[in-house]
């Protein structure tokens, strides 16, 4: 008996019948032999495809493959499982060319003008493939770049052409030298066969993963199929009798089934026995039998007959018609006990169902090319597989197509190189910032620039499947707040956060140890005592006053404005009299004398690189050469105003003792925003010549906000700029006052409408 139990008419058997690799090479040797198979295309088409075949077998021409037979034939085996697929004349074509680029030398500008665009993208496609390093050692890796290769296909045709390029070369692995079987066969295990698996290519999937155990397990392999061998001749008469027995019941019912027998793989009886700890004679379910039925409900009705003929094995019936498995798969499982005690498992499905559950995706061209009008395509079952099928039907657009597919497959990521081809996989809309924090988050914290595919790019770049990325680093640079706005992973969000936090902590605690120092220099101390053995005691004491665990969160809380630094700076030298030391009466009166009249602490000088420890209050933008003020909010940091700001004064009338005295640095290290209002007449440029008088200024607009009134003769233009300081400011608005369409240009201060 064979593998297969009774095929019907015309039916391919299910379970892969392993071809001897000289036969397979045989076959395909000339075109005459996958001319037979272009029987769906039409004259033109073929002709294509035979335009194709030409240009290969020229561009390939001395080429020899391992086995000592010409390359060609390689490409035609590829192109005529491509063709058992039912695939188009396009996909015909680039099967046939799909190793021009890489082998021969053939540019894509060369193929697009002999073969058009859509021929040589395929065949590009194919080529990029190749490239790819798989390290299978990993079964993460191997999972990341099996959805990789599918995200990165932008045609399903790609990923078919190439399954069909690694099952010829697979049942040809004999002739490759023996060292390299374990490498390709573990790579076609964890890569490709899963990939045919997703997409439903169910006999391609049983193939691969066969032919892959047959070249990594050679021994294990021999075994099992001589076990195999052993108990098919064993138990011949019983499934024929099977067979037999429910032929009759279904004549008798009036159905029309086709019946024919299901060997199950060595590949899958080996896992099988690997995994559940099974002797071989454990194994029960080798052999079985698939019914295939007209319609839907005819399925359930030859179940109905079965389960009368024999008694179904409890826990082991499994619906996937009503719910079908991710890739389309649907057919009814039911396992039976048969004659003499042993167990046969059924497999109840529609012609449509089992197209699809061997061809999977490849389904929507079978369908095309030979039932086209029937109805039973309805009843695929998976709305997913339904809307590719009218997608195939309706646009006739592959990419189209292929982007519903990926949708479905992985909706949010994306797969990345770094530079030493690692794989990562991100939430879809990642930048290349998220890329950095991904790899470590010290590369986070210290990026500068990044390359995609080599080519220089912002920072807020989103990637794209496939994309290497190359990520420059300085040890000066830190995270930018800007960077909170497009990151996209929560890794990235909460690195740049924690990042911004303990520099502000390191900023507060040096603008607390500047206003403490000061605060003491009023009290005729010149500097702070150290924190050293010797002064231990005091800091201990002067910790426990304030309720602080350490020197530094005192600090920090001081240039928070959680503490006054007069109220700790007392307190301090009260601890150091308490030691005999003393005041400096001349440091006094000297401090006292220059101190500003209107605040309670010492002064400080702001140059602009103070970032977050001090804040410019918004509601009056102050800029160098305004007279300022700064407010010591409860755990703000200092908050600088200017002297004549009414939200400043009302603050320092309720509580005045958080006030120090600030002045501006000679030499500001950037520039300040501010607020201006333009009042302009309406008509066609106003804000394109306003824009301009700032430009040239030398005045960056940050933001822009105007009036929604357009029937008024007038509208108000408000900037928010960035200037040096306020000349620069004044010169700035001399610029906009001499700009025509402008009717006023004014300072935004507080009081003035916002």
């Amino acid at each position: 008996m064979s593998a297969v139990l009774h095929p019907g008419k015309g039916q391919r058997p299910s379970s892969p019948i392993l071809p001897s690799p000289a036969a397979a090479n045989a076959a395909a040797a000339s075109f005459a032999a996958l001319t037979a198979r272009l029987d769906y295309l039409d004259a033109a088409e073929i002709d294509l495809v035979r335009k194709a075949y030409r240009f290969a077998d020229e561009a390939h021409l001395g080429q020899i493959r391992a086995s000592g037979e010409p390359y060609i034939t390689h490409p035609i085996a590829v192109a005529a499982q491509c063709a058992e697929w039912k695939l188009d004349a396009q996909a015909l074509m680039a099967a046939l060319l799909h190793d021009a680029i890489e082998d021969c030398g053939v540019t894509k500008p060369e193929l697009i003008e002999r073969f058009g665009a859509p021929v040589a993208e395929l065949v590009d496609g194919l080529t990029k493939l190749d490239k790819l390093h798989f390290n299978t050692r990993e079964e993460n890796q191997a999972e990341s770049f099996r959805k990789m290769l599918l995200a990165m296909a932008r045609d399903v045709r790609v990923i078919l052409i190439k399954l069909a390029d690694r099952t010829h070369n697979m049942r040809t692995l004999e002739d490759v030298p023996r060292e390299k079987w374990a490498r390709i066969s573990a790579e076609t295990l964890e890569i490709y066969a899963p990939i045919a698996h997703r997409l439903g290519l169910n006999q391609t999937y049983r193939e691969l993963q066969e032919l892959s155990f047959r070249y990594m397990r050679p021994w294990r392999y021999s075994v099992l199929s001589k076990g195999v061998a052993r108990a098919r001749s064993r138990r011949r008469d019983l499934i024929q009798k099977v067979q037999k027995d429910v032929d009759a019941a279904f004549e008798t019912a009036g159905m029309a089934v086709r019946i024919f027998g299901r060997e199950k793989t060595l590949f899958s009886i080996y896992k099988k026995m690997d995994e559940k700890h099974l002797s071989f004679a454990q194994v029960t379910d080798i052999y079985g039998l698939r019914v295939i039925v007209p319609t839907v409900t005819d399925c359930y009705t030859a179940l109905g007959l079965l389960h009368q003929m024999y008694k179904p094995v409890p826990g082991k019936f499994k619906d996937h018609i009503a719910i079908p498995k991710i890739n389309g798969y649907q057919s009814l499982h039911t396992t039976l006990v048969g004659p003499s005690g042993v167990n046969v498992e059924f497999q109840l499905r529609t012609e449509a169902m089992h197209l699809v559950a061997e061809s999977g995706v490849a389904a929507h061209w079978l369908y095309k090319a030979s039932v086209p009008q029937d109805e039973s395509t309805e009843r695929l079952g998976t709305k997913w597989l339904q809307s590719l099928l009218d997608i195939q039907n309706e646009t006739r657009d592959a990419a189209e197509f292929w982007d519903h597919v990926k949708i479905d497959l992985f909706p949010d990521a994306v797969y990345v190189f770094t530079p030493k081809s690692q794989i990562l996989a991100l939430p879809r809309g990642a930048t290349v910032v998220d890329f950095a924090y991904a790899i470590h988050s010290d590369v986070g914290d210290h990026t500068v620039a990044a390359r995609i595919n080599g080519a220089q790019v912002p920072l807020r770049t989103e990637l794209k499947n496939g994309d290497v990325v190359e990520v420059v680093t300085a040890p000066v640079s830190t995270p930018n707040p800007a960077w909170l706005g497009f990151v996209r992973t929560g890794r990235a969000r909460s690195k740049i956060r924690h990042h911004l936090k303990t520099l502000a902590q390191a900023e507060s605690q040096q603008l607390g140890e500047k206003l403490l120092a000061q605060a003491l220099r009023a009290e005729g101390l010149e500097k702070l005592p150290p924190d050293n053995d010797e002064y231990h005691g005091v800091w201990d004491r002067l910790l426990r006053f304030t309720g602080n665990r350490s020197r530094t969160e005192l600090l920090t809380d001081l240039g928070l404005g959680k503490r006054i630094a007069s109220i700790v700076a007392k307190r301090l030298m009260t601890l150091l009299a308490e030691r005999g030391e003393r005041p400096n009466a001349l440091l006094i009166s000297r401090e006292r004398f220059t101190a500003h009249e209107n605040v309670s602490q010492g002064g400080i000088t702001l140059d602009g690189s103070e970032n977050a420890s001090v804040q410019f209050a918004t509601c009056c933008r102050p800029v160098p050469g305004d007279v300022i003020t700064g407010y010591l909010g409860r755990g703000e940091g200092l908050v600088v105003h200017t002297e004549d700001c009414p939200v400043g004064r009302r603050l320092q009338h309720k509580d005045a003792e958080r006030f120090i005295g600030v002045e501006w640095s000679d030499e500001p290290v950037r520039p300040f925003e501010t607020g201006v209002l333009v009042t302009v007449t309406n008509g066609k440029g106003a804000l394109a010549r306003v824009a301009a008088a700032l430009a040239s200024a030398e005045a960056d607009i940050t933001h822009v906000d105007m009036d929604d009134e357009r029937a008024q003769d007038a509208t108000d233009l408000r900037f928010v700029i960035a200037v040096r300081d306020r000349p620069h400011l004044e010169s700035v608005l001399r610029n906009l006052k001499r700009t025509s369409s402008v009717m006023n240009a004014q300072r935004i201060k507080p009081g003035i409408a916002q």
